[in-house]
């Protein structure tokens, strides 16, 4: 009985220096990652729209664009996995809210990417064209897909490492845009 007891006694102290572990770094979903723009503007930016021709003249679009309604900023790739599986929750969003939700191509073939939105359909009401990755350092993009909810001020109420989907949906982005109506329907009050 002492040998068996011998061999389970290494096997139980590790179980509970595990435990201890695991209570005291509070494993999080890493999704989470702190933003250091949230609740503050948008990045001040003058970017390119998407266009095929890299020496075509481009108009540029700068933060003034993203003010006066709530909008969802969308950071995606064609080489990005992730964004294709995103693309279809994008589209209905599209399709059936108000919500107005503008493209930062990331990193990319402005060609390849307007494959894509022929292909698969554009979500966007317009796209920027983030070759570079500039307007991604400013934003403290990690990769794509990246998404920032702009209140109607153009300040990052919400940011979302990874994929938009149904749940994320329902559980994250509708409840802040449902406390940014609220605020926009209180006379006076600035979100």
């Amino acid at each position: 009985m002492k040998r068996n007891a011998r061999l389970y006694v290494p096997l139980a102290v590790f179980v509970v220096i595990v435990g201890f572990g695991y209570a005291g770094f509070e494993l999080n979903d890493p999704r989470q990652l702190p933003s250091a723009l949230l609740e503050k503007p948008f990045p001040e930016f003058s970017a390119p729209l998407l266009a095929e021709a890299p020496g075509q003249q481009q108009a540029l679009v700068t933060r003034e664009a993203l003010l006066g309604a709530p909008v969802l900023v969308n950071v995606w790739a064609t080489w990005c996995v992730t964004c294709k599986a995103e693309h279809a929750e994008l589209m209905r969003i599209a399709r059936e809210t108000g919500l107005r939700i503008v493209g930062v191509n990331y990193k990319d073939s402005p060609r390849a990417a307007l494959r894509w939105l022929a292909d698969y359909g554009d979500p966007y009401e317009f796209t920027l064209q983030d070759s570079d990755g500039s307007l991604g350092v400013e934003l403290g993009v990690y990769g794509a897909p990246e998404s920032f909810l702009l209140d109607a001020n153009g300040i990052i109420v919400y940011k979302r490492v990874g994929d938009i989907n149904p749940v994320i949906w329902e559980r994250e982005i509708l409840p802040v845009l449902g406390r940014l109506e609220v605020l926009m329907l209180q006379p006076g009050v600035n979100t």
